[in-house]
C-alpha cells in the first residue's frame, strides 16, 4: 500500500480531521487521524495490517510469536496484525496506571513479541508497553504502529515499523500559532491530556 492509499483509507473512513486537537501528550495539532474509525470497518482494518506486515523485514516476521498492544487505542490494530501474522494477540491495560497483562493473558518466558501501536507521538506509551512486556517475560523484537506523529524523534529501542509517516507539527498549550489559538481545542483520543 503507498501513502496516498493510506490516507485514501483513512479518508474514506472520515477519519482524517483538521482543527485544533489536543493529543495524548498533551501537545497540540492541528491535523489528527482517528484510527478508532478507520479501524471500525473490519475489512480495512484488515488491509492495512496486512500492509503493514508486508513491510517488516522477513526475519523479523518470521520470528514474531504474539503480538501485544497497549489498551486503549492498540486493542483493535494489534488484533489485526496477529491475524496477519497468524499469531496471538493480547493487550496490555493501566488498571493501577501502569500496563499489565490482565485477563488471564501471559506470555511464556522468552516469547518473541511484536508490539503493536495505532498512533506513536513521543513514543512514551510505546516504551511503557515494551517495559510491560519485558516485565511479563517477554521480548520484544519490534514496533509498528498505524501512524508515526513523531516526526521522526520516537526512539523505541527496537526496530520501529509504522505504515504511515504523518509529519505534522505539534506545538505546546502555551506555544500555539496565532491561526491554531483562534480554534476551540478538542480532545479526541482516549486517554485524558
Amino acid at each position: 500500500m503507498t501513502e496516498d492509499e493510506v490516507l485514501g483509507e483513512f479518508r474514506a473512513a472520515g477519519a482524517l480531521l483538521e482543527g485544533h486537537f489536543i493529543l495524548s501528550s498533551g501537545l497540540r495539532s492541528a491535523r489528527y487521524l482517528q484510527c478508532a474509525r478507520v479501524l471500525m470497518d473490519p475489512a480495512r482494518g484488515a488491509r492495512l495490517a496486512a500492509a503493514l506486515v508486508a513491510r517488516l523485514p522477513k526475519a523479523i516476521r518470521a520470528s514474531i510469536q504474539a503480538v501485544v498492544s497497549p489498551a486503549m487505542g492498540g486493542v483493535i490494530a494489534g488484533h489485526e496484525m496477529g491475524r496477519a501474522l497468524g499469531v496471538e494477540a493480547m493487550f496490555l491495560e493501566r488498571p493501577e496506571g501502569v500496563f499489565e497483562l490482565r485477563r488471564g493473558f501471559r506470555l511464556e518466558p522468552g516469547t518473541r513479541v511484536f508490539m503493536m501501536e495505532d498512533v506513536v507521538t513521543t513514543g512514551l506509551s510505546s516504551k511503557e508497553a515494551i517495559a510491560a512486556i519485558a516485565r511479563a517475560g517477554g521480548e520484544t523484537v519490534a514496533a509498528g504502529a498505524l501512524v508515526d506523529r513523531s516526526n521522526g524523534t520516537a526512539d523505541l529501542g527496537v526496530p520501529f515499523v509504522p505504515l504511515i509517516r504523518l509529519d505534522v507539527p505539534t506545538y505546546a498549550a502555551d506555544a500555539l500559532p496565532p491561526e491554531l489559538a483562534a480554534i476551540p481545542a478538542i480532545k479526541p483520543g482516549s486517554r485524558a491530556a
